[in-house]
């Protein structure tokens, strides 16, 4: 039930919540070629568009238009897309769904391409899910696709095509581009930016890079303490009689961890991985119950710490410029220390169990203050804590109450 009303809270805010990603000033050419400026909700694109979102005042309601209605759009200072109708390779660079043909496999599409750089010789990026494939054009060459392509030559070996230096060797002349700046080129934006770059400056052409200036938070490390509340249950589905059963009563602990957070370079920081190794502890707990058969007390104790490993996936809601609330997703692999439960059968049999965790899944809700201070509520779903028994049972459960505060 507290998981549900924690998920129910978090679909809440998602829709109250406003987004980091704002409304910047720039501008759209429509097929008639007039230009609007607008504002432009700035989603910092990891796959290209298909529609943008605009406002021409910052109290008007965002309007969409699609990439049929629009030629070109640009960002102030950050970021220009362009309509073409291009012949796209989109081959898998995934072994397993490889081709043995080497010659790129074209699709024609209608797309708005990345401008990277613009000048004489313009240099595009297109970018689907894990591939990225770029374009170039020139004053007398017509857009088109800079070929790479990866392809099998047997089940154990894969060649590449690297069509694109050839490409380039033959359309971009110029007294001081050598044979072997395009034989050291490598298909990665960087390389391709800075041979551009050279071809447009041997040129004496005006060019434009198009890079955000925004700064970036890549990592946080983050001190991560808290306090927890657990409880435990044993069984032994394999007895006759429940007597070594324990229900043992919620107890509070304490937890230390330290969080390594790595934004994802896209979405204008929303999404992080992270990994927060957390030494978690406290719980004591001791339960009695009457044997059934001869009423006489039996007796039972456990006591539980552990070394958690929860690695997973963070998507921030920013509120305003200093606060933001945030999901969290895990997977929490442990290692239990010092750990054990014992548990009176009757007044001459008793068991000694070590305990040892399984793998469980966690999700969190927090809030943080001016990118330094947060505090989370987490909820740890129930996993199994004598694993190394087959016929022993139970289930671990625990909410997590954690302060954060981010050293850099």
């Amino acid at each position: 039930m507290k998981i549900k009303l924690l998920l129910l809270f978090a679909l809440i805010l998602s829709f109250k919540s406003y987004s980091q990603i704002v409304f910047e000033k720039g501008y759209f050419i429509d097929n008639n070629d007039k230009k609007t400026n607008c504002l432009i909700k700035n989603i910092d694109w990891s796959n290209n568009p298909s529609e943008i979102q605009y406002k021409l005042d910052e109290q008007d309601q965002p309007i969409t238009i699609s990439i049929q209605q629009i030629k070109s759009f640009e960002i102030e200072n950050q970021s220009k897309y362009e309509r073409f109708t291009v012949d796209i390779d989109k081959s898998t660079s995934v072994i397993s769904n490889m081709s043995y043909d080497k010659n790129p496999e074209f699709k024609k599409e209608t797309v708005l391409l990345k401008v990277l750089l613009e000048g004489k010789a313009s240099l595009y990026e297109y970018v689907f899910g894990n591939t990225t494939r770029y374009f170039f054009k020139t004053d007398s060459v017509e857009i088109n696709q800079l070929v790479f392509k990866s392809y099998k030559t047997s089940e154990e070996q894969i060649a590449q095509n690297k069509q694109y230096k050839q490409q380039l060797w033959m359309a971009l002349k110029c007294d001081n581009i050598v044979i072997a700046d395009v034989e050291k080129l490598t298909y990665r934006k960087n390389s391709l930016l800075k041979f551009f770059t050279k071809y447009n400056e041997c040129n004496n052409s005006k060019y434009t890079i198009f890079k955000s200036n925004e700064k970036r938070d890549l990592f946080n490390l983050n001190i991560r303490p808290g306090i927890t509340s657990s409880v435990i249950s044993i069984s032994n589905p394999s007895m006759s009689t429940p007597d070594y059963d324990r229900d043992f009563d919620n107890k509070i602990g304490f937890r230390f961890g330290v969080e390594a957070e790595l934004f994802l370079p896209f979405n204008k920081n929303k999404w992080a991985v992270i990994f927060e190794p957390t030494y978690v502890g406290g719980y004591k707990a001791e339960k009695s119950r009457l044997d059934s058969r001869t009423n006489e007390e039996l007796k039972g104790n456990i006591q539980y710490n552990a070394i958690e490993l929860p690695l997973g996936i963070r998507y921030y809601m920013f509120l305003n410029n200093d606060s933001s609330v945030f999901l969290n997703g895990q997977i929490v692999m442990d290692q239990a220390i010092n750990s054990e439960a014992y548990l009176e059968y009757s007044s001459q049999r008793n068991t000694t169990l070590e305990l040892k965790p399984t793998t469980s899944f966690a999700f969190g809700l927090g809030y943080k203050f001016k990118q330094k201070y947060s505090v989370e509520f987490r909820a740890n779903l129930g996993k199994n804590v004598v694993a190394n028994y087959r016929e022993w049972n139970s289930n671990y459960k625990s909410f997590a109450l954690t302060f954060g505060y981010s050293i850099f």
